[in-house]
């Protein structure tokens, strides 16, 4: 089996320094965590950025002095940037932040950007246009029918066929397992998939995953700040090394 890609997200929307002292807030703490997992093996970054108070934001000007000062410093990492809603942004405000990064790569959630439909054709003929490439976000069997529905009627386009399946939630508190995977199988036909995981067992969701055929796989303190043995990971950079050392040990 030959690995893929390890994108790694090491902050995410939601958590902060008191749920673990390493996890990323500002740019220059996002650029260091960004060149150590780079140095340990992940070849793609999922960005999240913060407002002055820690709080998760889509403020493009936070986002476009990211992107430039990552790809300054760390040219051989791909860049992601996220559209996360988190309770807070509105699908307007979604497309409006798409528009105003033209990120090369955005992941869109599929049920977030569904509460408005109107909006949904718009968004992605934006994507189409600018060189935005998308990674949709499915969180159960219900995203990827919709999703599916969206490729077949035109409004994602063809090229539009990426996907990362996550495993578990956050609310209510879930734990994703290697299992999860097998109801979703089905219902990525024609897509290129990629995984990540809550919890405690998100490193044997993500071995179990690339054996499936998944093109990426996501780690990070987005979704999990323990190794397989149940003790904090030290940084994210400590979770890329585990992942990247099971498939070595795997190929040898």
């Amino acid at each position: 089996m030959n690995a893929p890609l390890i994108m790694v997200a090491p902050n995410g929307a939601r958590r902060g320094k008191m749920d673990h002292p390493c996890l990323p807030i500002d740019l220059n703490d996002t650029i260091a965590a960004a060149r150590a997992c780079h140095l340990a093996g992940a070849g793609a970054l999922h960005m999240h950025v913060r407002d002055d108070d820690g709080r998760h934001s889509l403020d493009a000007g936070r986002y476009r002095e990211a992107l430039a000062a990552l790809k300054a410093e760390i040219p051989g990492l791909e860049l992601q940037i996220t559209t996360e809603a988190a309770g807070i942004y509105a699908p307007q405000e979604q497309l409006q932040c798409l528009k105003d990064v033209q990120p090369g790569w955005a992941s869109i959630s599929v049920r977030e950007i569904n509460r408005a439909p109107d909006l949904i054709e718009r968004l992605y003929a934006l994507c189409a246009d600018q060189g935005t490439r998308v990674q949709h976000i499915a969180y159960d069997a219900s995203d990827l029918t919709l999703l599916q529905d969206w490729r077949q009627r035109g409004i994602v386009r063809a090229d539009q066929d990426e996907v990362i399946c996550v495993l578990g939630s956050y609310s209510p508190a879930r734990a994703g397992k290697p299992n999860d995977l097998v109801q979703l199988m089905p219902l990525l036909d024609g897509l290129r998939f990629a995984v990540c995981a809550f919890g405690p067992d998100e490193e044997a969701c993500l071995f179990a995953a690339a054996n499936k055929g998944a093109y990426i796989l996501r780690v990070g303190f987005e979704n999990n700040l323990t190794s397989p043995n149940g003790t904090f990971w030290r940084s994210n950079a400590d979770a890329v090394s585990s992942l990247k050392a099971r498939f070595e040990r795997n190929a040898a």
